[in-house]
């Protein structure tokens, strides 16, 4: 795909359902009793993986425009699948997937594409075997493909070494199973989807400071759901409506859940003006309405407890480093390197090819803003976040702008080149 600088940005833009909650909806309904109706469901690849999982383990679920809905059959209801589970590139599917499957009566091999297959699955096998999980990497590298067999599980007490929630929902998850009562504590505090949502379906599930604690279930029970936008689909917007002068977007419903909006805190920092509307509560995720506004940046550090709430998210703003006046340092982010790609590297070379002065370090970044931006040919990786922090990036750069394999954004937003195209008229 190429694309050209513009001038400005302006209008209104509504952006898909939440990622995280999309995936959550979907598997805790399927274990649950009854019915859950979701809306404003994210219909994009790694969402439609879960989906794809579920209806192979027997459970019903049906599609329309405006909702998802999911015939759960209770936390004992699900059935061996016929063939190998298929995550698709969803790292939240395999690793949530694997707490719900190891204490099954069934045993099951999940799968993924080539990324799936290279992204870190020791962190969740440990904690579950732990817990008495039989799961092995099939090829004895602690990745995809991995092999669940179901056996009891008991409850334990983990530290782990990471800030991930998808770390710490496959643990609480299989929690909901064990005999007796499963503690994970994180060293900062990652998203609390899970914790939430758990609640809303009716779990024993409490949190004290960085701990998340969670009882056997009897059952859980389905419910509503009310998806709200994804923050990590907005920044792309934040971003544009701040660099290019003379610009103003509003987007609507977005998702400030506080463990999600290290962005929010991370702008002020920089100097952004934004501005919250219309801000609400739903299914237990406060929303608000983003008024963005062309703002002069400057840098900034960014570390400790903000990264895991913004972790999605740093790629764009390590952009929007690269128009802040000063220096903007980006550290205790290592955890960018096992996303769909090496996200500190390739955000790094496809910077430089753009005339960005930035040095990539051990666990982040340091950009030194200033410079202006020239066209270039960006390798995406087949990442969605890459590819969509560019397509922003070639709106701000001077020439012409060519992104490879640009139409990886089907992972997590369909149609975003639309939507952003609508806001450059």
């Amino acid at each position: 795909m190429k694309l050209q600088p513009v001038s400005h940005v302006r209008g209104e833009v509504t952006i898909p359902g939440d990622k995280s909650i999309s995936h959550r909806s979907v598997m805790f309904g399927s274990i649950a009793k009854g019915t859950t109706e979701i809306h404003n469901f994210l219909k994009g690849a790694d969402c439609l993986s879960t989906i794809s999982c579920f209806r192979h383990m027997g459970i019903e679920i049906e599609t329309s425009e405006a909702t998802v809905t999911v015939h759960g059959k209770g936390l004992r209801g699900l059935k061996a699948p016929d063939c190998i589970l298929d995550c698709g590139n969803s790292g939240t599917t395999t690793r949530l997937i694997s707490g719900i499957l190891a204490p099954q009566n069934f045993d099951v091999i999940l799968t993924g594409d080539e990324s799936i297959q290279r992204r870190p699955m020791g962190r969740i096998m440990e904690p579950l075997s732990m817990m008495g999980a039989q799961i092995e990497s099939i090829r004895e590298n602690n990745c995809a493909p991995l092999k669940i067999c179901g056996k009891p599980l008991t409850g334990i007490r983990y530290t782990s070494k990471v800030a991930s929630a998808q770390v710490k929902s496959s643990i609480l998850l299989a929690g909901l199973y064990a005999d007796g009562e499963t503690r994970v504590t994180e060293p900062q505090l990652s998203r609390n989807h899970t914790e939430l949502m758990l609640q809303f379906f009716g779990a024993d599930i409490r949190t004290e400071n960085t701990t998340a604690i969670i009882s056997p279930a009897a059952e859980l029970y389905g419910n509503k759901i009310r998806v709200p936008g994804d923050i990590s689909s907005a920044v792309y917007f934040v971003a544009a409506g701040l660099l290019l002068p003379n610009s103003e977007v509003l987007i609507k419903n977005v998702g400030i859940n506080p463990t999600r909006a290290g962005l929010l805190t991370v702008c002020k920092n920089m100097g952004a003006d934004i501005t919250l509307l219309n801000e609400s509560r739903d299914s237990s995720e406060p929303t608000a309405d983003l008024l963005v506004r062309s703002s002069n940046l400057k840098g900034t550090v960014i570390e400790g407890a903000v990264i895991p709430a913004m972790i999605d998210e740093l790629p764009t703003v390590a952009l929007m480093a690269c128009f802040a006046e000063g220096t903007t340092v980006i550290k205790d982010a290592s955890e960018l390197k096992v996303k769909e790609s090496n996200r500190i590297a390739i955000m790094t070379e496809n910077l430089k090819a753009m005339g960005a002065d930035v040095t990539e370090t051990g666990d982040g970044m340091i950009i030194c803003g200033g410079r202006p931006l020239h066209g270039a040919v960006i390798d995406s990786h087949k990442d969605h976040r890459i590819a969509m922090t560019f397509a922003v990036a070639a709106l701000a750069a001077e020439g012409e702008t060519e992104i490879l394999d640009a139409d990886c954004v089907n992972i997590s937003y369909p149609a975003f080149y639309e939507d952003l195209g609508r806001l450059c008229r």
